[in-house]
């Protein structure tokens, strides 16, 4: 069963930076496809950015493009979200989840994830 924890959450103002992690123990991330969806109060849970097994691919949804960076450390087992230039429409839980079909890696439809975090807070005041 695997098992992946998210940190580095947190409050931050307009225009300030986070940088998310995500450990997964008892499974290697150095196979598999990973990924981070959020859920903002209200609303369902969409993806943000998604990293192929190898590091090499990388995707990313909405409007997170080009402020946001997913990256992958396969020797510590960890999946990282680095957040910059804040907003409060970024405020929500972010997951990391993992292990969709291989075909599937980078689908921004959760369904797919078989592991989930159990979500870090970000909260962006403007």
């Amino acid at each position: 069963q695997a098992q992946l924890a998210e940190s580095g959450g947190g409050a931050v103002q307009t225009g300030g930076s986070l940088r998310l992690s995500c450990a997964a123990s008892e499974y290697s991330g150095r196979r598999n496809c990973l990924a981070w969806f959020r859920q903002a109060p209200g609303e369902e849970r969409e993806g943000v950015a998604a990293i192929n097994p190898g590091g090499s691919r990388t995707f990313y949804y909405n409007s997170v493009k080009g402020r946001f960076t997913i990256s992958k450390d396969n020797d510590k087992n960890t999946l990282y979200l680095q957040m910059n230039s804040l907003n409060p429409e970024d405020t929500a839980i972010y997951y990391c989840a993992a292990d969709p079909p291989v075909p599937l890696c980078g689908s921004r439809n959760d369904y797919w994830y078989k592991y989930w975090g159990q979500g870090t807070q970000v909260t962006v005041s403007s």
